[in-house]
């Protein structure tokens, strides 16, 4: 049985709770990452995903530039223990639908990731798929629908009315 601390990445960089979401998305941008563990120190208290900066401050028009890492992180993140199994680890992924997980120490202080990747590597063949695979299963509530905020950015029955109607504006007829 494999340990998470054979298969994980060291290393790993964090960003601060005081930081702004602009030093945040920088940090991203130059790693090529989706995420950034928050520390306060060597400890972790949150993580930072791509889709949270989108989210909770780009979407509700907060100012970038003075709004902080703290106020749109993720607090109650799942993580893992260096001394856990992978497949104790994987169960847990799938559960929570996550595609990454901070490891950290017994005093939770960060100590690397594990990711898909790291797995898919690292693993006994074919449980990284499986992985994958109960991660991707759609999450409840389904939210299919078209919100207002979707309506000019493409996609769904917008383009289709635009395109029909020959444009924006107008009336449309369903062909």
């Amino acid at each position: 049985m494999t340990q998470v601390s054979q298969a994980m990445t060291r290393g790993v960089r964090s960003i601060a709770p005081h930081d702004t979401l602009v030093a945040a998305a920088q940090a991203m941008d130059e790693l090529d990452i989706g995420a950034l563990p928050v520390c306060d120190g060597d400890r972790l208290v949150g993580m930072l995903t791509d889709r949270d900066i989108v989210i909770r401050a780009v979407a509700q028009a907060c100012a970038i530039e003075q709004t902080k890492v703290a106020d749109v992180m993720t607090e109650d993140t799942v993580c893992c223990f260096e001394d856990q199994s992978v497949d104790e680890v994987q169960s847990q992924m799938a559960d929570a639908q996550i595609r990454r997980v901070p490891v950290v120490d017994r005093d939770k202080h960060l100590v690397g990731m594990l990711s898909l990747g790291d797995l898919a590597v690292k693993s006994s063949e074919g449980e990284a798929g499986k992985t994958l695979g109960a991660i991707s299963e759609p999450a409840s509530p389904d939210r299919s629908g078209q919100s207002q905020a979707s309506a000019g950015a493409g996609g769904g029955s917008s383009s289709q009315q635009q395109a029909s109607s020959g444009g924006e504006g107008g009336s449309s007829t369903t062909h």
